[in-house]
């Protein structure tokens, strides 16, 4: 009969070494009454406890096994759970803290690992502590580039996850001075460290190479070094940890190309027209939404404002984002005076290129030295003026999207703003982020917008700062990449 073997948990291998337990020793029952005419037993025998029976070694082992599966799964678990690279280093800190007995840490990837991006978490370690610790001298394996390369230069070769311990930094003469130096200035005696390897199973230009990309070491207030359980735990996490940092790398990547091919889409800068001035706010969405803005001088001392969406996400919708947005400005150059003819020419456009798309849209031509601004849309939000005397939305009538009807057409609206007042551009998704129905949702915005202080109805900057602060949760007012799925745009024009 062949010990069962235990299942497997959280895609851990489950053969571990023995743990440390050790099984109870039976306890000794009354002696059996001797035999009528039996001498008394004497001797060492007498006084020996009763053997365990191999059963119970057996069944000690196998719940040592199940304990440490059991730690290594919800371990696991928690780091599955981590959504960004510095979030899952600081959980995999804790985590390797807990299972080798150490109070203290950090961890570090390779800049070429991280795109370029080096990437430094410490557990209970400040800022200067970890610039005394980056002062260490570099000669090992991680003394070819990467951060902290002092207190990991001695871990093992490639595919050793062994890890390397120096129980007694104080009286280790082989350590350099200056490393023994720092130690007794941040206050530890010993450290144990682990490789962070990728087997690097994903292709691609984003995905990690194979091999070492970083390190961890934790550090311990008295001399001290963790057992074989231990460090066969710990190697064992820091393993599954290794990958789902690789993920966590490429995934990262892969958010921040689009981010630069977006803002590489949109406006660098907006234009200085006199008469008007402009702010404009724009939080991507983790997706990589097709939401986008426009403002572009136009000849006699004119003025183009757009704002739209593109449906779908990621870069397919990015890419046809700003084919739209290049296209509309052509349209806005040739025939701007007329915002239903650019917007016709646009759908036209968008229909015979790209017939599986559906975009919104608003344009406004604004003359700021005539004081007037004509605006037509294509199911996008109405615009939103805000002055001393009123605070309302333009009723830019109902009209479908560009690419929704084998025909578009909507009437425009001719607006006229006075002296001082404001006109809010804004995306669907700011009312989306701002929570609630459609109908809460603009009264939200109208609320915030006609709350905007007196004294800062004046400046475009300190109009969108108010106005994402008070519709939007707390949660999310500020950039949030990353963090939700819709992009949030709001381009304030303030008419001097």
């Amino acid at each position: 009969m062949t010990t069962p073997h235990p299942p497997k948990v959280a895609g851990i291998n489950p053969p571990a070494p023995a743990p440390a337990h050790t099984s109870s020793p039976a306890v000794p029952g009354p002696p059996a009454s001797p035999e009528p005419g039996a001498p008394p037993a004497q001797g060492p025998a007498a006084d020996a406890p009763a053997t365990p029976s191999p059963a119970r070694a057996v069944q000690d082992r196998l719940a040592g096994w199940v304990s440490d599966l059991t730690t290594l799964q919800e371990l696991t678990e928690r780091l599955s759970r981590t959504a960004g690279v510095e979030d899952a280093l600081g959980e995999l800190l804790r985590a390797g803290a807990s299972l080798v007995g150490a109070g203290r840490g950090l961890v570090t990837l390779h800049p070429a690992a991280a795109h370029g991006r080096p990437v430094t978490v410490g557990l209970g370690l400040g800022h200067a502590d970890l610039g005394h610790i980056e002062t260490l001298p570099a000669g090992g394996p991680l003394g070819s580039g990467g951060p902290y390369a002092g207190l990991l230069d001695d871990l093992p070769p490639a595919g050793d996850r062994s890890g390397t311990a120096h129980p007694d930094i104080p009286h280790d003469s082989g350590l350099d001075p200056r490393h023994r130096e720092v130690a007794a200035r941040l206050g530890y005696a010993a450290s144990y460290a682990l490789p962070l390897e990728s087997a690097a199973s994903r292709t691609g230009p984003a995905a990690p190479a194979a091999g070492r990309i970083g390190g961890a070491v934790w550090l311990y207030d008295e001399p001290a070094e963790p057992d074989e359980r231990q460090r066969h735990l710990a190697g064992l996490y820091c393993g599954y940890a290794t990958e789902h940092l690789a993920r966590l790398i490429e995934l990262d990547h892969a958010r921040r190309t689009l981010a630069t091919l977006r803002e590489e889409l949109l406006p660098r800068r907006l234009p200085r027209v006199p008469g008007v001035r402009l702010a404009v706010r724009h939080h991507p969405g983790a997706d990589g939404g097709g939401a986008w803005y426009d403002a572009l001088p136009l000849p006699e001392g004119a003025l183009g404002l757009a704002i739209g969406a593109v449906t779908d996400s990621g870069p397919g919708a990015i890419a046809a984002m700003g084919r739209l947005r290049a296209s509309l400005r052509a349209y806005a150059v040739m025939e701007g005076e007329d915002p239903v003819a650019v917007l016709s020419d646009l759908e036209l456009l968008l229909r015979l290129t790209e017939p599986h798309r559906t975009a919104t849209a608003l344009f406004a031509y604004c003359e700021p030295a005539e004081r007037k601004v004509v605006v037509a849309g294509a199911g996008h939000c109405a615009p939103l003026v805000v002055g001393d005397g009123r605070v309302e939305y333009v009723d830019t009538t109902l009209s479908a999207p560009l690419g929704m009807l084998a025909c578009w057409e909507a009437p425009s609206v001719e607006i006229e703003p006075a002296p001082g007042e404001t006109l809010l551009f804004y995306s669907d998704g700011l009312l989306r982020r701002a929570g609630g129905s459609a109908d809460r949702a603009f009264a939200r915005l109208h609320r915030a917008a006609a709350s905007v202080p007196r004294a800062a109805r004046h400046d475009p900057e300190a109009v969108a700062d108010h106005v994402l602060r008070a519709v939007l949760p707390k949660d999310a007012a500020g950039p949030a990449d990353g963090a939700v799925a819709d992009d949030t745009v709001l381009l304030v024009a303030h008419f001097d």
